[in-house]
């Protein structure tokens, strides 16, 4: 066995061990929620309103924080007319607070996520490692977020905007490379990057780039394609982003026809009403945010996947006072991550008072 397949089974062992104690493999207990991340954070750092996000800065790690992650979509669309859509996620785990050290006994996993989907098909691909080797990190200036071979890159020049991004990944049966560009500003999620979620005080720092226009090429199934379309980039780190009692979560990115963009989430709670929260933004940049007097998001008949799995892969979303009723389905509801932990990811259609495309996460099912 070489030096690389020793690490990278080394950092499998230690990951799988991490999520495992997590309740990841099982369904979590409930004093954990979805993958461990209700669990206590005592010792790390919390997330509290009132501190400004700083950039260059915040685009790099953050280590007194538990966890945090860089996770893109894109939903792209090939000049024969195919539709796809793309994941790249890196997540930055802390296995316990305090200094980090060097070498092995560095106390932090990666671990990575990327998918391609089309109507037909649904290929992820994981990788994990351990910190402190370079197999995996992120930096802030200039910024780069990498595990493996895998990159999200700055190229150009410095700018506190991520405004020119690549992206690059790839699995056993696809890979994909991809440019991403936009002229606009980020856009601090919550209040000024403070996002609640739940009523007893669980938050995160949340910002996103969600104006990317993307050209690039996709392969898959031993084909090419040349596509283009839009991306969404959202930053997040904290170190307990749910309550004990909340189970999962289904997280949309919206990009309507007219150039706004929406986001909103649902964390499902046992025992009480679930959390729902948004934000709307215009073609401009700037943003509303909505809470769950503004949002009726209802899910429709569910849909069972291949595996077995029964998500709700078609959502009715009303939001009144932006004239928006529209109908939110999967491009392909087999959109299962075979990953660890599993969840459901994919792009969907908008059609109704307004049309456009967008994303859609299910966590916990």
């Amino acid at each position: 066995m070489n030096a690389r397949r020793l690490i990278n089974s080394a950092a499998q062992g230690l990951l799988l061990a991490c999520l495992l104690l997590a309740g990841c493999d099982a369904p979590p207990p409930p004093a954990q929620g979805f993958a461990g991340l209700g669990a206590q954070a005592q010792g790390f750092a919390q997330v509290r309103p009132g501190t400004p996000l700083v950039f260059p800065q915040d685009h790099g790690p953050h280590p007194d924080y538990r966890i945090e992650w860089w996770y893109v979509t894109a939903n792209l669309t090939a000049t024969t007319g195919e539709t796809f859509g793309a994941q790249w996620t890196l997540f930055r785990s802390a296995m316990a607070p305090g200094p980090e050290a060097p070498g092995w006994s560095h106390k932090t996993l990666w671990l990575g996520h990327a998918a391609l989907t089309g109507a037909t098909f649904q290929h992820s691909a994981q990788a994990m490692a351990r910190g402190g080797i370079g197999q995996a990190g992120a930096q802030a200036a200039p910024f780069t977020a990498w595990i493996d071979d895998w990159h999200l890159t700055a190229i150009g020049p410095p700018d506190n905007r991520l405004g020119h991004v690549q992206m690059s990944a790839h699995g056993a049966d696809f890979d994909y490379d991809l440019n991403l560009a936009s002229d606009r500003p980020l856009v601090l999620q919550g209040d000024q990057g403070y996002s609640r979620k739940s009523q007893q005080g669980q938050a995160s720092w949340y910002y996103s780039q969600p104006f990317y226009q993307v050209q690039g090429r996709v392969n898959a199934r031993g084909r090419q394609w040349q596509v283009s379309g839009q991306a969404w980039l959202d930053r997040e780190w904290s170190s307990q982003p749910l309550a004990a009692n909340q189970q999962g979560w289904d997280w949309f990115s919206l990009h309507l026809a007219d150039g706004s963009q929406v986001m909103l989430f649902r964390l499902r709670q046992q025992g009480g009403a679930d959390f729902i929260s948004g934000n709307w933004i215009a073609a401009d940049g700037h943003g509303q945010p909505l809470d769950n007097r503004q949002i009726d998001l209802q899910p429709l008949a569910p849909s069972v996947t291949l595996d077995g799995h029964t998500v709700p892969t078609h959502w009715h979303l009303r939001i009144a006072e932006h004239g928006l009723d529209v109908q939110l389905s999967a491009l392909n509801r087999n959109a299962w991550m075979d990953v660890t932990p599993p969840y459901w990811e994919g792009p969907i259609r908008i059609e109704g008072s307004h049309t456009g495309q967008g994303y859609l996460e299910m966590t916990g099912y």
